[in-house]
């Protein structure tokens, strides 16, 4: 059997790498509910993330801040905008720090089910803002996407909520704000990257990140509150290296081989996988009520990500 051309290669690489980021992604709320079941809380979690994970983002920064020096790369030579580090440091922040944090307040109030079906829902708040904010047009078409994923969030919210009572309002609005974050993060990064490469202001907004999630740490528990047993730690360990550092490169490596828009279409597999693994390791219920919830958000996605990424020539995106 003949060696498939290298182009052909790349791109079933390039898909294979995608389709293994969003699973790797799926995995996040799962390792954070079985930490939780370890006695550890929100910010323990989280702090314990960012301590393992950010040294591998500093590190590639470095890596890209020496090959921009060395004249290597599309930003080969530039010099690097103290204007444009100070916004990823505050893009980092937020997008990082703030809605993960409350991403892990929603995780101890509601399944991690509906929790990534609300946070699948972050590229609708990236439209809207950018129509309220920039005046960007949005076409009926996209609202009746965002609206029919936002029916099957609420087919589950309303079943979960009549079985759990108020935290699920609460895990859900937490959800719905870690969502809104991310989009504000996802709408005033472009231009920071732009300037700076992906990989350097990932690292730059990474590590800010981090050194904001210990500095609330350190202000609200003390230092030995980060002592935990050897169990919870192989949890967190799996926490940052697999459910963060290494989706994170993989879907960087995905973009540079098939384009974001392909690569984009395997994050829709995350939610899916996520509830599979709920159900089997963490024990999650999944009723008929769940299943339609999920169904609608799912269409709703898909829908949306069609809409999205059509060619202007069939379609005009509204952007």
């Amino acid at each position: 059997m003949s060696a498939l051309p290298s182009s052909d290669r790349d791109q079933f690489v390039g898909l294979a790498l995608a389709a293994l980021g969003a699973a790797l992604f799926a995995t996040k709320g799962i390792f954070v509910k079985l930490a939780y079941a370890q006695g550890l809380d929100a910010l323990t979690t989280l702090t314990w993330r960012m301590l393992l994970a950010t040294p591998f983002f500093a590190l590639m920064g470095l890596m890209a801040y020496r090959d921009r020096r060395a004249g290597r790369g599309r930003h080969a030579n530039r010099p690097v905008p103290a204007g444009s580090v100070a916004g990823a440091t505050a893009i980092g922040i937020l997008g990082y720090y703030g809605a993960s944090f409350l991403d892990f307040l929603s995780l101890d109030l509601i399944t991690a089910q509906l929790n990534r079906l609300v946070l699948l829902t972050y590229p609708f708040m990236v439209l809207i803002l950018g129509a309220v904010l920039f005046r960007r047009p949005l076409r009926p078409s996209v609202v009746g996407a965002a609206l029919l994923a936002y029916l099957g969030i609420g087919v589950i919210f309303g079943h979960d909520m009549v079985i759990e009572g108020e935290t699920v309002v609460a895990g859900t609005l937490f959800a719905l704000a870690s969502a809104l974050a991310y989009a504000l993060y996802q709408l005033f990064a472009k231009p920071l990257i732009d300037t700076l490469g992906p990989r350097l202001f990932t690292a730059i907004a990474m590590t800010a990140a981090g050194g904001a999630v210990f500095i609330h740490f350190l202000i609200t528990h003390p230092l030995s509150g980060l002592a935990i047993p050897p169990e919870a730690f192989s949890i967190l360990l799996a926490l940052a290296l697999a459910a963060t550092v290494a989706p994170v490169s993989i879907i960087a490596a995905a973009i540079g081989m098939v384009g974001a828009e392909r690569t984009a279409v395997f994050g829709n597999i995350s939610p899916i996988l996520t509830i599979i693994l709920a159900i089997f390791i963490l024990g999650e219920p999944f009723t008929p009520i769940h299943g339609l919830g999920t169904a609608l958000v799912i269409c709703g996605i898909l829908l949306f990500t069609r809409l999205t990424t059509q060619p202007k020539s069939a379609v005009q995106t509204g952007q």
